[in-house]
């Protein structure tokens, strides 16, 4: 069984059929072409896109539903074709592809966590071939927040 070292996993056993391709790679990662997606426990509905060639690049990604239970996958033709997705119509989210949205951590300028609706990760689950699609309608961001912004009285007193 191949095995990858990783920067937050350590080492871990992987099988090859585990391995999912993104042929064109992720924007500003061209030369990542095989991920394996992890589940760690305590961390659920969380996944990590975890590279198999580089230790370094692993990605946090959240199921979109779980971000907005109404969202909407809309993927171009060229998209379709690219996870070889039959064209003329759209997958559905957990039948056909999995779709998970990338999460940025709180910063300074943004104390709570984001996730990217603008930009999916989706991946066809028969074929294991995944593409970032960009999606084209004007009520998604790059910058979805996670956490309500004003929290209520009530929340605050749980946490």
């Amino acid at each position: 069984m191949p095995r990858i070292q990783t920067k937050c996993f350590g080492e871990v056993d992987y099988s090859p059929d585990a391995v999912f391709r993104f042929p064109y790679g992720m924007p500003g990662f061209e030369a990542e072409h095989a991920f394996l997606f992890l589940e760690q426990p305590g961390t659920h509905p969380l996944i990590f896109m975890q590279s198999v060639c580089s230790p370094d690049v692993c990605f946090i990604l959240l199921p979109v539903l779980a971000a907005d239970p109404d969202y909407k996958l809309r993927l171009a033709e060229e998209d379709l074709a690219a996870l070889h997705l039959p064209t003329g119509g759209q997958p559905r989210i957990g039948k056909d592809v999995l779709c998970g949205v990338l999460v940025c951590a709180g910063s300074e300028e943004r104390p709570h966590p984001t996730a990217n609706m603008l930009a999916p990760i989706v991946v066809n689950l028969k074929r294991q071939i995944g593409i970032q699609a960009i999606q084209t309608q004007a009520e998604y961001s790059y910058r979805h927040p996670l956490i309500a912004q004003d929290p209520s009285p009530e929340l605050l007193a749980c946490s």
